[in-house]
């Protein structure tokens, strides 16, 4: 036993092995007492030859051969039935088999049905500790209670049923009962339990005394290197108190520890993870694979085998890093509990052999047991690239689309917490960007915002000397050092809100961009196609000059664009329909058609040469309706070009559309006809929306069709609705407000034509709103019979006609809303107009005769002459006598009730004079009854003060007898005055000097019945002080009702009065009110006693 103890202490565990192996052969008698110490410390050296015996066995030697832990506590257990056969209740064999158990328990893995149950630990593992729970109990019954190891060993075990509470109380009796204990060090497990229970900052200094104590333990310092890491976790690694944090960990705490002991398994999977960050591959694999060895819990094999994974996955060895994520989750239980990191590693493994579907699977299962940010961000991306390899706007892809979104922005909003540490991703803002395009275009543009104040905000940071804040000219230098492609998108986006200023500055921005980016390329000899950047962004930024009207600006940035790309036809395009739009007559067409003869086969070409014939065939329409040139240049284009031109398509269904409007509807078979050409146009219509759904032009040309066909109001307006989402131009409000006036909701007509004429950027254009406007003016004044609404409408065209003189319809316009005003005004009684009014229809009447008879003799008469003629004679010879007598009327009318007009204004603002000065008298009065009350409130609130002194002072000359222990009043010798009377006795006469008492004799107490204070009202505790705003706003409602009959006011009158609020009470009885209500009364069944030198004075 000596000799092997020795043994022991110099960590020779073989030596003493088989020193004790030799003893007990020696020993004649089993059975012994010597026997059983030597058995018993053969198990002890067995348990501890486990603690450093590798895990799993080399490679190379077999399983059945390697001395692995299992191995040695096989032995153990052998040791330990030999000791229990020859003496059970030997008191160190339940120490011996408690740790048995402690360490079998250890070496258990979690299965995966715990893992799929939830169960936090597994049924086998808990017996193996119960087990030792209970062999921990019968050793410290054994020692009564001195037993520290047995202490120790229990609170272990509560630790590992995560029952910390009692395991904290067990660790700290041992503490207490032991302070001098180090090895094992009862503070270590303090600290442990602390941190588990959420108080870290305890468990730091619960270990740092440990280190105190014992500089040497290896446990105490990983553990404060483990706190310091933690720390730096929740920090964002930009910060430089992240870096403080690291190092000192790193350097301070865990590079010591491994210098104390270089297979300790904790020390060595935190230093592998520290390498892996270095990318030092070598010395990951050889610290990860020791902790797995040496390490006696799964937990920390489980982060090994992660950390070799990590490393064959950088490798590049897919099939072993995936093997070593298995290992990693299934350490911790596997299936839904597992080890996160190591799951969603081999979901990165599955992505990368394009096993897209798998690797969703397993990420959604960990989105929805730990909402983890890495594996939402990795879903939402795979979602969103999903959605964008969907060319079809298909139902799933919206389902697509939506679940990526919703991902998405679950990770964006982590970024707003303030109490997560990470930072917002470039990345994911991106695909959002892309995500919102389509539907949500103005969210689109603030993710693109927000990615590119991430951008400058890292430029910022690497630049120290630059201030945000300086100036716009310091930002824009700053968006120059952004990304082009971004800043490009931004300016797009603009272009699409109509922002077209904006835009052009973000496009200026993107080309300086482009060409720093230019001079870095050089340099670095990268890739990266600067010049189609530049050639795309250039388009752009013509294209933005063209919207803000600066076309000189834009024809010499295309122009420029030509110089570098001679045959970029997109340019052509633009500066032939900027010359189309500068010399319709001559120079435009020709450079559009001498542009389409070299490139015929360009479709966006075609489109621009389709859409000049368009406005040119309007000018002089063909005699056939097969003969026209636009529609035989969309025929070809379809024939021969492309069969899904979306372009032609719709063109071909305008064409149709404008074809079927100008057919006779006279008969039923020229309906029948007409509709037919109405179901032509919807076709093409159709058509393109197959190919393109989200296509706002096809949908109008449907909306029309339905309108001009079918009269289908209700429908074509929840498809223009849907298509103003979309299209900003001015003649969707004015279809909107052609439904509106159909309808006859003419107010929202109106709105709708006035967004259409602030929308109108061709001024040849606003005559016709203008004229549309002026019609649902005209009709509202004949439905309302307002005419304020005729006067808009006159007003409306006259403006139409100041704004294209030449066109003769416009002038009958004015003409007809003339003469309906006067037919109006001569409809109204002479109660309803002015004689100004009549006079002014009159004139306007006279105008619209000659009007007309200009309109009859012109040589283009929109309407037959008959009918303006005969217009104009119905004006000339009915018209104008029935304004001539209405004006006669009107006039005879004003005269004859001008002075009753008069009279009663002034009798009217008499009586308004005399209510306004009675109000003001009544609420004077009101003022001042106010007034009174509040001053009676202050002087009772005086009185009161002076009482309660005056109680105070005479409670202060009360004394204690010492007979009775009652108190009294303090008796004072009466002074004897000269002519005054003398006192008078209870009888009331007065008494004789020699009937006074002597001064030793007591007096006795003379006392009386207190006269009870009658109250007709018992008053509230507390009182509260009325509104003197509220009374006065009561009275002036009260002064209001004067107006009303006798009985309302009398009602009134009584409701005010219970208020409180009449002037007529008197003053007295308001302060006797005000007395009995500020000084509250005690009531008591007993009477009061009270002494006659309390009444007396």
């Amino acid at each position: 036993m000596t000799v092997a103890l020795a043994y022991a202490k110099q960590r020779k565990m073989d030596y003493a092995i088989e020193t004790l192996i030799c003893g007990r052969n020696a020993l004649q008698e089993n059975n012994s007492v010597g026997a059983l110490s030597i058995v018993s410390c053969l198990c002890w050296m067995y348990l501890w030859k486990s603690r450093s015996a590798p895990r799993l066995a080399p490679e190379g030697e077999p399983v059945s051969e390697a001395k692995t832990k299992e191995y040695y506590l096989q032995l153990a257990v052998s040791a330990l039935n030999d000791a229990s056969r020859i003496n059970v209740s030997f008191p160190p064999l339940f120490l011996a088999r408690g740790v048995l158990y402690l360490l079998k328990a250890s070496l258990q893995a979690p299965s995966k049905a715990t893992g799929a149950s939830g169960a936090p630990i597994d049924s086998e593992k808990a017996d193996l500790l119960h087990a030792a729970l209970k062999s921990f109990e019968d050793a410290n019954r054994a020692s009564r209670g001195k037993n520290m190891l047995a202490l120790m060993g229990k609170s272990r075990v509560l630790f590992s049923l995560e029952k910390y509470p009692e395991a904290l109380a067990g660790y700290q009796e041992v503490l207490a009962k032991m302070p001098d204990f180090v090895d094992p060090d009862p503070r270590v497990g303090i600290g442990y339990c602390l941190w588990k229970l959420g108080f870290k900052e305890d468990a730091k200094v619960a270990w740092e005394r440990s280190l105190e104590i014992n500089p040497k333990s290896k446990i105490a310092t990983i553990l404060i290197g483990l706190y310091y890491l933690d720390a730096s976790s929740s920090i964002p690694t930009q910060s430089p108190e992240f870096s403080l944090l690291y190092k000192k960990a790193i350097t301070e705490y865990i590079q010591k520890s491994f210098k104390l002991d270089s297979i300790f398994p904790l020390t060595c999977v935190t230093f592998a993870s520290y390498f892996l960050s270095k990318k030092s591959f070598s010395d990951v694999d050889t610290l990860s694979n020791k902790a797995i060895q040496y390490t006696d819990l799964s937990v920390i094999a489980s982060d090994g085998w992660y950390l070799l994974g990590r490393k064959e996955h950088y490798a590049g060895n897919r099939g072993r890093a995936s093997d070593c994520y298995r290992r990693a989750d299934d350490a911790r239980g596997g299936s839904n509990s597992g080890y996160l990191p190591a799951k969603f590693g081999a979901a990165q493994l599955l992505i990368l052999q394009n096993n897209t579907g798998e690797a969703k699977l397993r990420l959604e299962k960990m989105v929805q047991h730990s909402r983890n940010y890495e594996a939402s961000t990795l879903l939402g991306t795979l979602f969103a690239e999903e959605a964008f390899g969907v060319q079809c706007a298909a139902p799933e892809e919206d389902k697509i689309a939506r679940r990526a979104v919703r991902l998405l922005e679950s990770v964006r909003a982590t970024w707003k917490d303030p109490k997560s540490t990470h930072l917002p991703d470039t990345t994911v803002l991106l695909n959002l960007a892309r995500l919102y395009e389509a539907e949500y275009p103005h969210k689109a543009l603030q993710c693109l915002l927000q990615a590119e104040q991430l951008e400058i905000d890292r430029i910022v940071e690497s630049e120290d000397h630059i201030d945000v804040r300086e100036s716009s000219e310091t930002q824009m230098a700053l968006r120059q050092s952004s990304p082009p492609q971004l800043t490009n998108n931004i300016g797009c986006f603009y272009f699409q809100t109509n922002d077209y200023e904006a835009a052009g500055e973000m496009f200026e921005a993107a080309l300086h961009a482009c060409m720093r980016l230019g001079e870095k390329v050089d340099d670095a000899g990268t890739d990266t196609d600067v010049d189609a950047l530049i050639t795309t962004i250039s388009f752009n930024l013509g294209r933005a000059y063209e919207a803000r009207g600066l076309t000189d600006k834009a024809v010499e940035v295309y122009e420029l664009l030509l110089k570098r790309h001679d045959g970029y036809t997109d340019a052509l395009t633009r500066l032939a329909y900027i010359e189309l739009c500068r010399s319709p007559g001559d120079r435009g067409p020709n450079s559009v058609a001498k542009l389409y003869e070299g490139n015929s086969t360009d479709l966006e070409l075609r489109a621009l040469y389709g859409w000049h014939l368009g406005k040119a065939s309007s000018r002089r329409k063909p005699k056939k309706f097969a003969e026209d040139p636009e529609l035989r240049h969309y025929k070809h284009t379809l024939q021969n070009h492309d069969k899904h031109d979306r372009y032609a398509l719709v063109g071909m269904g305008s064409i149709y559309l404008q074809s079927a409007r100008e057919m006779r509807r006279g008969t039923d078979q020229e309906k029948q006809k007409r509709s037919a050409v109405y179901s032509k146009a919807v076709e093409f219509f159709e058509k393109v929306l197959q190919l393109d759904p989200q296509n706002a032009y096809a949908a109008q040309g449907i909306a029309i069709a339905l309108i001009e066909d079918k009269k289908d109001l209700q429908n074509a307006l929840l498809i223009l609705h849907k298509v103003r989402d979309t299209i900003q131009d001015a003649y969707v409000y004015v279809n909107l407000g052609h439904i509106y006036s159909e309808m006859k909701q003419y107010s929202r007509a109106i709105e709708s034509y006035t967004i259409a004429l602030s929308k109108e950027k061709n001024e040849s254009n606003s005559p016709t709103v203008l004229a549309c406007l002026g019609r649902v003016w005209l009709n509202k004044g004949k439905a309302d019979r307002d005419l304020n609404a005729f006067q808009m409408a006159l007003e409306c065209s006259q403006k139409a006609l100041n704004a294209a003189p030449e066109q003769v319809y416009l002038k009958f316009n004015v003409a007809f809303v003339q003469i309906q005003l006067a037919t109006s005004i001569y409809s109204l009684n002479e109660t309803q107009r002015s004689l100004q009014q009549v006079q002014e229809a009159a004139k306007g009447l006279e105008l619209a005769i000659a009007a007309l008879d200009e309109i009859a003799a012109h040589p283009q008469c929109p309407y037959p002459k008959d009918d303006v003629d005969q217009r104009a004679n119905m004006a000339r010879n009915t018209l104008r006598k029935q304004l001539q007598r209405a004006i006669d009327g009107q006039k005879e009318y004003e005269e004859k009730n001008k002075e009753r007009l008069r009279a009663a204004m002034e009798s009217r603002q008499a009586e308004l004079r005399r209510r306004e000065e009675e109000r003001q008298e009544v609420l004077e009065k009101e003022r001042e009854r106010l007034a009174r009350i509040r001053q009676d409130r202050e002087e009772t609130a005086i009185r009161d003060r002076e009482l309660a002194e005056q109680r105070a002072v005479v409670a202060a000359e009360m004394t204690m007898d010492s007979d009775t222990g009652t108190q009294s009043k303090s008796k004072r010798k009466a002074h004897k005055t000269n002519g005054q009377g003398r006192p008078k006795n209870r009888s009331g006469k007065k008494g004789n000097a020699d009937s006074e008492p002597e001064e030793d004799e007591p007096v006795p107490k003379k006392r009386r019945l207190a006269k009870k204070e009658s109250t007709k009202y018992k008053s509230v505790e507390i009182v509260v002080d009325s509104d003197d705003d509220s009374v006065l706003q009561q009275t002036e409602i009260g002064l209001e009702t004067k107006n009303r009959p006798r009985s309302d006011r009398d009602s009134v009158d009584e409701h005010d009065s219970d208020v409180g609020g009449g002037s007529d009470v008197p003053v007295d009885d308001e302060e006797t009110e005000t007395d009995s209500r500020y000084r509250p009364q005690k009531q008591s069944r007993r009477t009061r006693i009270v002494d006659e030198s309390d009444e007396d004075e």
